[in-house]
């Protein structure tokens, strides 16, 4: 029983990585993808030229996995989140009267 070797997990606690994306940026690339994928068959069914369609959604998935793999590198795992928060918090609370400091104790 003391020969018994076990295979140790280091990535236990840490984000999900996928080729430099980290955590929430890999769902939002899949749905990207997936919202280019239908573009392309509307665009398709509707008639446009095949090149153009190809080209058009080329350009715009290269813009697409530029800012994804931006924002995963300028925000980080929790740091998208923290900066949609901070924008929530509201600069200065203004009160005109003192009723809710007065009288209650």
């Amino acid at each position: 029983m003391a020969n018994s070797v076990y295979q140790i997990n280091k990535g236990i606690n840490q984000s999900i990585e996928f080729k430099g994306l980290k955590a929430q940026y890999i769902w939002y690339l899949g749905g990207g993808v997936v919202a280019l994928l239908i573009v392309f068959a509307v665009m398709y069914i509707i008639g446009f030229p095949t090149y153009l369609c190809i080209g058009i959604i080329l350009a715009a998935g290269a813009t697409l996995v530029m800012k994804i793999y931006g924002m995963s590198n300028k925000y980080g795992e929790h740091g998208l989140m923290k900066a949609l928060a901070r924008k929530q918090v509201p600069k200065l609370i203004k009160s005109r009267s003192r009723k809710i400091f007065i009288g209650k104790k």
